[in-house]
């Protein structure tokens, strides 16, 4: 059935002409590398619990995604049925194994969290049916380009609700025992190194194609876990540094920190268009993802915030 739906959609989308598949395109690329900005900019500089709740969802299918796919080791529809033939350039980002889909689950914390944020008020409760919708039609957009089946869609948009529960419950815990943070911190970086060793050390599917090559070679799988687990522990480092020494609030909100904010936003953007290229080059695909996505993480949760804390104390600026 998975493969006749995405069948059909392959016909719909040939009879297009693929008109609709450079959107599609448009809204993968957007939820992968431009969607977390959003809730970072929430983070400085309107909420800093709000923007924390959509990150520290998003970790947790960092945490649970690349574990998941690299045990389940399932092929993308392609390899599986070679009548399947994915649209325009998706079958070049579509890295790794086909489940769950690491799109979604990157876009149904992020776009959820602020889902969830945003029906606080009524004021901008439209709001969070925009951002609902963006996970569905990113969920969909790997249908469309045939890069996932519907299942690897489903787990993904399931792994991303539990994550947004699991993070409100972990946010009621601790603030009742605020005082477990740093064991759960510890625990957490203790584990994403446990995951780093299983993915690192497990067997793999090790089939050969006609021409005596492997079908998927499982050094090129596990980048993306490393890249993965990378954001979680520069995640748990960010925020021991920052709460521990940093303790920044956002500043008055007004057009020049807005500005401020905004300019902060390109570096995150640009770190991945050079840095990431730069690490992978010199330290390997495994590490060189590892560390950038150590550096990013610290960026934007601990060292830019210093930099917000810094400025606060500019009088044209006002901190809180």
């Amino acid at each position: 059935m998975d493969i006749q739906y995405l069948l059909a959609l392959q016909d719909f989308r040939n009879g297009m002409q693929d008109a609709w598949t450079p959107f599609m395109e448009f809204i993968s690329n957007f939820a992968t590398t431009y969607l977390i900005l959003i809730p970072v900019f929430v983070y400085w500089f309107w909420d800093k619990r709000k923007g924390l709740y959509a990150l520290v969802s998003y970790y947790f299918c960092m945490l649970l995604t690349p574990l998941i796919k690299l045990s389940a080791c399932i092929y993308r529809p392609w390899i599986r049925d070679s009548r399947i033939l994915p649209a325009g350039d998706s079958i070049k980002t579509a890295t790794g194994y086909s489940f769950p889909s690491g799109h979604t689950t990157t876009a149904g914390p992020l776009a959820g969290g602020m889902a969830v944020n945003l029906w606080e008020s009524k004021r901008t409760r439209w709001m969070s049916f925009l951002f609902a919708a963006f996970i569905l039609l990113t969920g969909f957009s790997r249908n469309y380009l045939g890069v996932h089946t519907p299942q690897d869609v489903f787990v993904a948009i399931t792994l991303s609700v539990l994550s947004l529960i699991l993070t409100a419950k972990l946010f009621k815990y601790l603030d009742r025992r605020p005082e477990k943070e740093d064991w759960l911190l510890l625990g957490g970086f203790l584990l994403c190194w446990a995951g780093i060793l299983y993915i690192s050390v497990k067997a793999y599917p090790m089939e050969l194609n006609e021409e005596g090559k492997l079908i998927v070679d499982p050094q090129k799988m596990m980048n993306d876990g490393y890249g993965d687990l990378g954001k979680v522990m520069g995640f748990i480092i960010a925020r021991f540094v920052e709460k521990k020494w940093i303790r920044f609030q956002p500043l008055k909100k007004n057009w020049k920190t807005a500005v401020i904010c905004l300019l902060g936003l390109i570096p995150m953007v640009l770190m991945k268009d050079f840095l990431r290229p730069a690490l992978t080059g010199s330290l390997g695909s495994h590490w060189g993802k590892l560390l950038f996505s150590v550096i990013h993480a610290f960026y934007y949760i601990a060292l830019f915030p210093l930099l917000l804390k810094l400025c606060g104390k500019s009088k044209a600026l006002g901190g809180q």
